[in-house]
């Protein structure tokens, strides 16, 4: 707003010297930029992963045959505060991987307890008879073992799905051989060996089931499930050696290339008379295509059939040991891909949180040039942001690590270049025609997936609180 003395009586405007900056401004030519975009972010994604050309829109991952142990985690509904285990979850079990008997799987199901641990209580002693077989449906749950020097030690974060005991279904007769304890408020369901028992006698297809597990053979596998290589190695003289062969999965993962599509019109008189200084069609084509790339980066991670977060093997997955990211987290998360980690990918808060866990212990992590840009790293892995990590309502997020490339077995991109009518590499615009309204149509598809080679290329850190003020 412009206020405007008013004159005193007898004073008169002085008259106008010069031309006057409003009526200067009828005959300039106005500066201007390019129209701005706010959703556009750095995407760091996109822009580190190597992108593998994917002919005919598929591409397969063919792994060395693996054979699936029974280490899933398992599924929970609620009414109010009753909880119970998803009957067919229980497949997740070891002991009960193959069976699909329905009516047993309610019943066993139905026999499961509940129970409430308040942080710091006991859910199993080391030393005590292991009778019962613990499912975690909320809370986090520490492990807490005997170290080296005989001091207790976390040996492991369980928490929400995940479960302990299951060796006890078998019939072992064994002593817990650590403490469970509680770290925040848990809710669990147990299971004892004598209930389980009572309905394996009862229930028929159950115990047929339950006896061909464990009279069958063990196969060989080695520490990462996958069908044993043998080699002889050591020997001397002239043994007969062992003949062997790499088995393959018969039915190998294939990624089919998704697609994000979206119809921009321009009316034709805007693209014939206000062309000058910018072409209206390219501007509205380089926000429409960087709209595409902001939904890829997000499907990249967050899409249920080929996302990163969701693709993730589930023994990559581990918890915080006390809530935010400490450096403690960020090297166990380092331990899971300790072949050639690439990059973390973290939310920008999340970023900020695991700064403020360094503070507090007066670690300082190095800055590290990446294509021109001073990141933060550690342990000289750049840390990169990406909104597309998103905070939940609770405010946690997740932290992603990875190895990346063919070569590598680590993840890759897909694409497909050369397509009809590509205006960037893996980007199409088609001409649709123009209606009788005069406007112009454009097809603007962007082709994508991405594939994990091999489980352990990626590695998450889950349930991260940025929030905990202290």
């Amino acid at each position: 707003m412009t206020v405007t003395d008013p004159l005193t009586p007898g004073e008169v405007d002085a008259p106008q010297l010069s031309l006057s900056t409003a009526a200067a401004r009828n005959l300039a030519t106005t500066t201007k930029t390019v129209p701005q975009m706010q959703g556009i972010t750095s995407r760091w994604l996109l822009r580190m992963l190597p992108w593998v050309q994917a002919a005919g829109g598929v591409y397969r991952v063919n792994r060395r045959l693996t054979y699936t142990l029974g280490d899933g985690r398992l599924t929970f509904t609620n009414t109010g505060a009753d909880v119970r285990v998803v009957p067919q979850e229980l497949r997740e079990l070891p002991l009960l991987r193959e069976f699909d008997d329905e009516q047993a799987l309610g019943a066993l199901a139905d026999r499961f307890v509940q129970h409430e641990y308040e942080p710091g209580q006991v859910i199993a002693t080391a030393g005590h008879p292991a009778d019962q077989v613990v499912l975690i449906a909320h809370g986090k749950v520490n492990k807490i073992g005997t170290g080296e020097y005989g001091d207790d030690t976390v040996l492991d974060v369980l928490a929400d799905g995940e479960y302990f005991g299951a060796h006890v279904l078998t019939g072992e007769a064994t002593n817990w051989e650590a403490t469970y304890k509680a770290v925040t408020r848990c809710t669990v369901l147990t299971l004892r060996h004598q209930s389980f028992q009572e309905l394996n006698g009862l229930n028929e297809p159950l115990r047929e089931h339950v006896r061909q597990v464990l009279s069958g053979p063990q196969r060989p596998h080695n520490p990462h499930g996958e069908a044993d290589i043998n080699i002889a190695s050591g020997h001397r003289g002239e043994p007969v050696l062992s003949g062997t062969f790499v088995d393959y999965e018969l039915k190998p993962r294939e990624y089919e290339l998704s697609v994000a599509q979206t119809i921009l019109r321009v009316h034709s008189r805007v693209a014939d008379l206000y062309n000058q200084p910018m072409n209206q069609t390219e501007q509205q084509l380089r926000l429409t295509i960087e709209a595409l790339r902001e939904r890829q980066e997000d499907e990249l991670i967050n899409n249920r059939e080929f996302g990163l977060l969701h693709n993730a093997d589930l023994r990559q997955r581990i918890h915080t040991r006390s809530g935010p990211p400490t450096p403690d987290d960020m090297d166990e998360l380092l331990s899971l891909v300790w072949k050639e980690p690439g990059f973390f990918l973290a939310h920008p808060r999340t970023i900020a949180a695991f700064g403020r866990e360094c503070n507090r212990r007066g670690i300082y992590p190095q800055s590290i040039d990446l294509h021109g840009h001073q990141v933060p790293a550690w342990r000289g892995v750049p840390i990169l942001p990406c909104d597309k990590l998103r905070v939940s309502d609770t405010r946690t997020s997740n932290i992603l690590l990875m190895r990346t490339g063919e070569e590598n077995q680590g993840v890759v991109g897909l694409h497909q270049t050369g397509i009809p009518d590509e205006y960037q590499p893996g980007v199409s615009v088609r001409f649709m025609g123009i209606n009788d309204k005069a406007v112009i149509s454009y097809l603007v598809s962007a082709y994508y997936s991405a594939a994990i080679l091999v489980p352990d290329a990626i590695g998450v850190l889950e349930h991260v609180e940025i929030g905990r003020e202290g």
